[in-house]
């Protein structure tokens, strides 16, 4: 037997696929779905209900408007006028005065900046720890934290009013300012935020560099976090703007905010409902040049914060 005859002959090889067989697979894979990255418009019954509810909401303000145009007489008409009357001025230059609203507005804007700032800086501090740290008894706290929350603040009224008598900021701005430093819905708000913005691996590659937990804090978290803290900026400045229990009871007529500055329009036996309305005119238009001058860098910042690299 020679070694020819044992021999295997050599496997028949095939030819080589074409190029578009070959990438035909990764181009089905590829392929997006039917309308994909196609701008959405919206139909009429959209834009209809859009209306609707942009005129529902400037109702009250526009309401509030005719109301301080016009005269007592007028207002308490039935049916009520729907037009604005020709006494705005003259009713809002009243409630100024007679509510002393230039000393109140300047406590109000004191009290309401101080509050959102120390609640945007302690919230922030707070969920960043809750969130991205690890240490022994974080749930237990953040649970202590949200239940702060059930709690009604009326129940604190009597004990809070003694401790600041106590620390001498009886009918002072210290009074309003300290118990709400920080809330706990600021706390849970940043919390759940930087949960899900904040990557993990940005906070590890800083602990690789060196950085300890302030650097981290101000170097990484800041950034990632300005939308949100914008939003709770906004919010806690109206809510403390606009808050009127606790500093009807810690501070008098001397020194008032806005809404306690506003209960004197009310006072006597006749109430007069036109110049109630300018003072709360005059109360709210702040909150909107604020929103007017920040509204789009809020939003800006919103849009931003959700998208997702």
């Amino acid at each position: 037997m020679t070694t020819d005859s044992l021999q295997v002959p050599a496997p028949e090889r095939r030819p080589a696929a074409p190029a578009d067989r070959v990438r035909r697979p990764v181009r089905r894979r590829l392929s997006l779905r039917p309308g994909a990255g196609r701008q959405h418009h919206a139909g009429p019954v959209a834009y209809a209900l859009l209306i609707i509810a942009t005129l529902a909401s400037l109702f009250p303000l526009y309401w509030t408007m005719v109301a301080a145009s016009s005269d007592n007489s007028r207002v308490s008409r039935t049916p009520p006028p729907f037009l604005p009357g020709p006494h705005l001025f003259e009713n809002l230059g009243k409630a100024w005065q007679d509510a002393a609203l230039g000393k109140a507005m300047t406590n109000s804007l004191i009290v309401a900046g101080v509050i959102a700032l120390s609640t945007v800086l302690f919230a922030t501090l707070a969920g960043f720890a809750f969130a991205k740290l690890r240490f022994r008894g974080r749930n237990v706290l953040l649970m202590l934290v949200i239940g702060t929350m059930m709690v009604p603040p009326q129940l604190g009224v009597v004990p809070l009013f003694m401790m600041m008598s106590d620390l001498g900021w009886g009918q002072q701005l210290p009074a309003v300012i300290f118990p709400t430093l920080v809330s706990a819905v600021g706390v849970f708000f940043m919390r759940q935020y930087l949960g899900e913005a904040l990557p993990d691996e940005l906070v590890e590659a800083g602990r690789v560099d060196g950085a300890h937990s302030l650097r981290i804090f101000w170097s990484i978290v800041l950034p990632v976090a300005r939308p949100a803290m914008a939003v709770l900026f906004m919010i806690t400045f109206v809510h403390a703007w606009n808050d009127f229990f606790w500093p009807f009871i810690a501070l008098d007529m001397t020194n008032p905010t806005v809404p306690v500055a506003l209960t004197q329009l009310s006072a006597g036996y006749v109430r007069d409902q036109s110049l109630i309305m300018a003072g709360a005119l005059l109360g709210t238009l702040p909150l909107l040049a604020m929103f007017v001058v920040f509204g789009r860098q809020i939003v800006g910042g919103i849009m931003q914060g959700a998208v997702k690299g």
